[in-house]
């Protein structure tokens, strides 16, 4: 739902027509119109806070929407973001930066693929470089913690279903499941120990 004519322009040149509904979100009657009843979930994405607000607001209030989204834009207005206005999930933007900067600088050469349970949970690869301390070392002599599960290597274009006597080698491509804590351990095994 968009009521910027510039954006609605863009809007319909990269979306299907009918996915698209014109009006202002933060207007119940619009809503309304937009078949908000049937929702299931309502993503409130406005450049302004007080409309993201109101829409999670209007939404459970009015409808009975079961969830509500809310993008804070301001990070300072982050305090009103929660069960008074109805707000289920708010994603401050600054935050959400601030922990994709922090997980890309700490984890090296590390890849985030997905992430699952809110993010509490991701899906990373990593390729061994020569030198790190996982070379030769079968899985279950690592001691990664619970929280880690190597789930695939890929070894030469090939993938290998890991058992707890499988040995890394040099450039194999681990996939692994794991928090962050476990990310962090797996990081420091897999990078390379050599001194630059």
């Amino acid at each position: 739902m968009e009521d910027r004519k510039e954006i609605l322009m863009r809007l319909h040149r990269e979306m299907p027509t009918e996915v698209i509904y014109e009006g202002n979100p933060a207007h119940p009657e619009v809503l309304q119109q937009a078949g908000i009843r049937q929702a299931n979930v309502v993503a409130a994405c406005t450049t302004s806070d007080a409309e993201n607000l109101a829409i999670c607001y209007i939404s459970r209030s009015q409808f009975n929407v079961p969830r509500t989204i809310a993008r804070i834009n301001d990070p300072r207005n982050a305090w009103l973001f929660d069960a008074k206005f109805f707000v289920d999930v708010p994603l401050n933007q600054a935050d959400v930066m601030a922990s994709l900067i922090e997980e890309e600088m700490s984890l090296g050469d590390m890849m985030t693929l997905l992430k699952l349970r809110r993010g509490q949970y991701s899906l990373i690869e990593e390729k061994i470089p020569p030198g790190a301390k996982a070379i030769g070392v079968a899985i279950k002599d690592l001691g990664l913690p619970e929280q880690c599960v190597i789930a695939a290597i890929i070894r030469k274009g090939k993938v290998i279903v890991p058992r707890g006597i499988t040995s890394l080698e040099v450039d194999d491509e681990v996939l692994a499941v794991t928090d962050i804590k476990g990310a962090h351990q797996l990081a420091g095994l897999l990078n390379s120990s050599r001194v630059k």
